[in-house]
């Protein structure tokens, strides 16, 4: 009976399923998702989770502990410089697994595991209308444009009255010298 033994052991020693699951860890915060089997996908999304979580606090003890679990310093980096301050303001739920079907070679079941975050593709709508329109430099330079030509057109008028003061001042000054 199995009597509250809830950990798959994916068929494998404990240090072989530990050296597993921080190398699919490791993989997951470096490129954001990855293709693995159902069944690993599943037990490392309770590996990973926490983790996403304890990255939240950006402490040194939770740096080192979070060290502690992925012994990569790179994956560490990348989960609490990139990842944690984009999932912030998120409860949980930081990856989404996603069936594939079947593996040609042995029928595995196969999964997509990513992090919900950095997937544009599923991105909701209301998110995509929440975020601030990007200004493109078209409409910033058609304002300068509208801009420099009032200027241009100001200094054009200013220099027009300049050459009207200059033809005024220019003949009397010559009829006193005669």
């Amino acid at each position: 009976m199995r009597h509250g033994n809830k950990i798959n052991h994916l068929g494998r020693k404990y240090g072989h399923r530990a050296a597993l699951l921080k190398n699919l860890s490791s993989a997951l915060f470096m490129h954001k998702r990855i293709e693995t089997t159902v069944a690993k996908a599943k037990e490392l999304r309770g590996y990973v989770e926490p983790l996403v979580t304890k990255a939240k606090d950006n402490t040194t003890h939770s740096r080192r502990d979070v060290f502690s679990y992925l012994q990569d310093k790179y994956a560490t980096k990348e989960l609490f410089d990139v990842i944690a301050p984009k999932v912030g303001n998120r409860p949980g739920g930081y990856t989404r697994i996603v069936r594939l079907g079947q593996r040609q070679g042995d029928a595995a079941e196969m999964a997509i595991m990513e992090l919900v975050d950095f997937n544009e593709v599923y991105k909701p709508k209301a998110a995509v209308a929440a975020e601030p329109k990007k200004k493109t430099r078209r409409a910033g330079a058609a304002k300068k444009a509208e801009t420099a030509k009032e200027v241009l057109e100001e200094k054009a008028a200013e220099v027009e009255e300049v050459k009207d003061t200059v033809e005024d001042v220019t003949p009397t000054e010559e009829k006193t010298e005669e």
